[in-house]
């Protein structure tokens, strides 16, 4: 298996887009599969790279990234060692960074011999469900689209009326990591720039909009974003595919840092039926 980490492929937005292949270098053109990371997520997040190649040795042609934003540096991309730049991240600069990578995908002459450009799945976890929902409705070039634990609206999770006069009078509210303990910024242009683009960041509209297979899968025990929210993306989307995970949380059972060299058993369920359902 061939295992490119950390090419730095440059975007819009002055930070580079952190991407990993991983692909059996068989020089058979492979369908392609782009994993999204969610809020506070990041490509090397707990067995993440495990996923990786569970899909690779199927021969499907895996692509991960870190968005430009989302506060890991080309030295450092575990964790947030730029929060700045995590404090400036918003949802339209993701969605500008797929639709980079999709482009350098396409003319990256290294590896038009292993992909199927036909052929492009775009798999989120978490906030990244609802990017990829987005992108999917708006980009041809994505043939199916894959949610995994997938919000179904970013306007609720902005602070109720009552924060926002706080959070525009002094520019930035903060979010403790429970993990990592950053106090974790957010300026005030990300609520700014989702009021700005609301018409092209309403989830409903663009899941309706979806002509292509269409998996959710989300766990009923996952307690960061509702089951309900799944049920809604299904609704919207009724030729959808609908897979719930029994004793399944947010993560799917796995954890940061994993050390395993196999996967939960809830987050191989979700793997193998994501494999069946790309290629069968």
């Amino acid at each position: 298996m061939k295992i490119i980490k950390n090419i730095p492929v440059q975007g819009k937005h002055q930070k580079p887009i952190l991407t990993d292949l991983f692909f059996l270098e068989n020089k058979q053109a492979k369908d392609i599969v782009i994993f999204c990371h969610g809020y506070k997520g990041f490509k090397d997040w707990g067995a993440w790279n495990l996923v990786a190649k569970t899909f690779a040795k199927q021969n499907i042609f895996f692509v991960k990234i870190n968005f430009s934003h989302n506060g890991g540096t080309v030295k450092q991309p575990i964790d947030f060692p730029d929060l700045e730049a995590f404090g400036n991240n918003n949802y339209t600069k993701e969605l500008d960074d797929i639709d980079s990578l999709l482009n350098w995908i396409s003319i990256n002459e290294d590896i038009q011999s292993e992909i199927n450009l036909k052929k492009i799945t775009l798999i989120g976890h978490s906030r990244g469900g609802g990017i990829v929902t987005l992108k999917a409705a708006e980009d041809s070039r994505i043939t199916t689209i894959v949610s995994w634990a997938g919000v179904s609206d970013f306007g609720s999770r902005f602070p109720k009326k009552e924060l926002l006069s706080s959070w525009k009078n002094t520019g930035v509210y903060h979010v403790i990591n429970g993990r990592t303990k950053q106090k974790m910024p957010h300026y005030f242009q990300f609520y700014s720039n989702f009021q700005q683009h609301k018409k092209r960041l309403n989830i409903q509209k663009s899941a309706k909009k979806l002509n292509i297979p269409h998996l959710i899968i989300h766990g009923n025990k996952d307690t960061s974003v509702s089951l309900q929210e799944a049920q809604n993306l299904h609704k919207w989307n009724p030729d959808s595919t609908l897979q719930i995970i029994e004793n399944a949380n947010h993560t799917f059972q796995s954890a940061h840092p994993w050390e395993n060299t196999f996967l939960p058993k809830q987050l191989e369920l979700v793997v193998t039926t994501t494999v069946r359902f790309l290629t069968s």
